[in-house]
C-alpha cells in the first residue's frame, strides 16, 4: 500500500487532505497525518480506514527522518521555515516533497544532490506562488507558439471575504495564517515599468495601487506591488519583456487604511514593547505618538495622519478597537503580534462565512503588427461546510501533484516549481474538474503600452 504523509494540518490543509483520504481507498493510499498537534490531525480522519493521526516536531531530525523513510511522497504545509528539515530528511532518505511555499536559498542548493538520488522537490505548489505560475506559464506559452510578442506581463492575487459575508468596514477576514498578514509587503517590492526598473520600499508599498475590475464581482478592488517580481522573468522566459509585476488584491480602501497602521509603526515586529500585558490598546497606540497629556489619542492619530476624525480611516481604526481601554494581556509582546492579537479577534471568519479567492493575469503582447490584450481570470468561493477558497486553492494543486507524481506522470527531478508543461498541463486539467479554472478574454488594443 502507498504510504502518503502529509505534514501540517492547520486551515490550508483541509481541502488537501479530504482530497487524499477521499481518493485512499480506490487508490489502496494509507495517509498520515503529522502535526505537533494530534488532536488536530485527528480532526481530519472522519473515519477513514486507512489513515492514522501522528504527533509530529519537525525540529528533532532523527524523528523527522525517520517518520519520511517510511513514505512514498511527503507532502508539507509547514511555515515555510520549517520546510528545510524535511527537504533534508526527505533527499537523505531518497522521498519526494511536495510544498507551497517559496523556494529558499537553502532549499535551491538541493538541486543538484536530489537531482543525483532521483528525487523530486517540487515547491511553490499551492496558490501563490503555484496556481500563478501555472496558468501563467500555459498563456505564456500557448501565446508563444503563435509567433505573438509578449510586451508586458501583470498578475494579481487577493485572499479575501465573499462579497455577500463582507460585514465590516475592512472588508477583510483572516483565511490564512493571521502573522502572514500582518508582515505582509515588508521589503521592497521590484517590478518593471515600461523598461523602468521601479523599487517601492515598505513604507510606501501600500500607497502604490492600481485599480482592478473583476467581472461579475461586486465591489471596486486595488492592488499593490507583491515582492520580487523581477525573480521570475527567466522562469517565465520574459527576459526580455519591458513591464513585469505580480501583486495583491485588497478592497478598496484597505490599502490606505493598512498604511495608517505602518505609519504609526503598529506593524513593526523588530523589538518588543515594556509592561504589555497590563497596557491598555489606547496606551499602546499613544506609545507611538508626541506627548500631550491635552488632547485624545483619537486626535493625536488623525493629525499624525493628516485626515479628518470622521475619515474613512479613522472609523476602520475605531472598529478595530485601538482606543479602548482594554488590556493587552502579552507579556513582551512586538507591536505586530500586538495588532495581530487585535486582527485575530476582529477579522474572524464567523460561522457559514464564505470566503473568496482573486487571480487575474494581464498580457499584452503583438501579433501580426496588431495589439492584445489578454485577460485571464480566476475566481474560487469557499464552501458552506467550512472548507475555505483559501484552503482549496492552496491545497488541492499540490495533492493533485502528488497524486500525478503516484499515477507516474510527473518524472521531473531535483528542486522544482510548476512552471514546465509536464507539471502545469495535467494539474490544471484536473483543477479544471473540482471548479478551479480561468475565464479568458482577448481584445484588441490601439495602445503600445499597458501602463498609461
Amino acid at each position: 500500500m502507498t504510504q502518503i504523509l502529509i505534514i501540517g494540518a492547520g486551515r490550508s490543509a483541509t481541502s488537501l487532505i479530504q482530497y487524499m483520504l477521499e481518493k485512499s481507498q480506490e487508490k489502496q493510499w494509507h495517509i498520515r497525518i503529522a502535526d505537533i498537534d494530534t488532536a488536530l490531525a485527528a480532526r481530519h480522519l472522519k473515519g477513514y480506514p486507512q489513515s492514522e493521526a501522528l504527533s509530529f516536531d519537525v525540529r528533532n531530525p532523527e524523528a523527522c527522518k525517520k517518520e519520511v523513510s517510511t513514505a512514498d511522497i511527503v507532502l508539507s504545509l509547514l511555515p515555510a521555515h520549517l520546510h528545510l528539515e524535511v527537504a533534508l530528511a526527505c533527499v537523505h532518505e531518497g522521498k519526494t516533497l511536495i510544498t507551497a511555499s517559496y523556494v529558499s536559498e537553502e532549499m535551491q542548493k538541493l538541486d543538484e544532490e536530489a537531482q543525483k538520488k532521483g528525487v523530486l522537490l517540487l515547491n511553490e505548489m499551492g496558490l501563490d506562488p503555484g496556481i500563478d505560475h501555472m496558468s501563467a506559464k500555459k498563456a505564456i506559452d500557448e501565446l508563444r507558439q503563435t509567433k505573438s510578442k509578449i510586451t508586458a506581463f501583470k498578475s494579481y492575487t487577493g485572499g479575501l471575504i465573499a462579497p455577500e459575508y463582507d460585514n465590516n468596514p475592512w472588508h477583510y477576514k483572516f483565511t490564512w495564517n493571521p502573522r502572514n498578514v500582518v508582515l505582509a509587503g515588508q521589503g521592497t517590492a521590484k517590478f518593471l515599468q515600461n523598461g523602468m526598473y521601479k523599487y517601492v520600499p515598505y513604507q510606501r508599498v501600500f500607497t502604490t495601487l492600481e485599480s482592478i475590475h473583476i467581472t461579475n464581482i461586486e465591489g471596486e478592488y486595488e492592488a499593490y506591488p507583491n515582492r520580487d517580481s523581477l525573480k521570475y522573468r527567466e522562469s517565465y522566459g520574459l527576459e526580455d519583456i519591458p513591464t513585469i509585476l505580480r501583486g495583491t488584491i485588497r478592497k478598496k480602501g484597505f490599502p490606505a487604511a493598512w498604511q495608517a497602521l505602518i505609519q504609526l509603526g503598529l506593524t513593526d515586529d523588530s523589538f518588543e514593547l515594556e509592561n504589555t500585558y497590563t497596557m491598555t490598546y489606547r496606551e499602546f497606540v499613544n506609545s507611538f505618538l508626541k506627548y500631550n497629556i491635552k488632547d485624545p489619542v483619537e486626535l493625536k492619530v488623525a493629525r499624525f495622519l493628516n485626515v479628518a476624525l470622521d475619515s474613512d480611516c479613522m472609523q476602520k481604526l475605531q472598529w478595530l478597537g485601538l482606543f479602548e481601554n482594554k488590556e493587552i494581556g502579552l507579556s513582551r509582546a512586538t507591536p505586530a503580534q500586538i495588532l495581530q492579537k487585535i486582527l485575530e479577534d476582529k477579522w474572524a471568519l464567523a460561522e457559514g462565512d464564505k470566503d473568496m479567492i482573486l487571480m487575474q493575469h494581464l498580457l499584452k503582447y503583438q501579433q501580426a503588427e496588431k495589439s492584445f490584450l489578454m485577460t485571464s481570470t480566476m475566481v474560487v468561493f469557499g464552501d458552506s461546510n467550512g472548507n475555505t477558497a483559501m484552503a482549496k486553492t492552496v491545497g488541492l494543486p499540490m495533492a493533485i501533484a502528488a497524486e500525478l507524481w503516484l499515477e507516474g506522470k510527473i518524472k521531473a527531478k531535483g528542486v522544482k516549481i510548476p512552471i514546465e508543461a509536464e507539471i502545469y498541463e495535467p494539474v490544471l486539467k484536473r483543477l479544471a474538474q473540482v471548479g478551479i479554472q480561468f475565464d479568458e478574454k482577448i481584445t484588441q488594443i490601439s495602445t503600445d503600452l499597458l501602463y498609461e
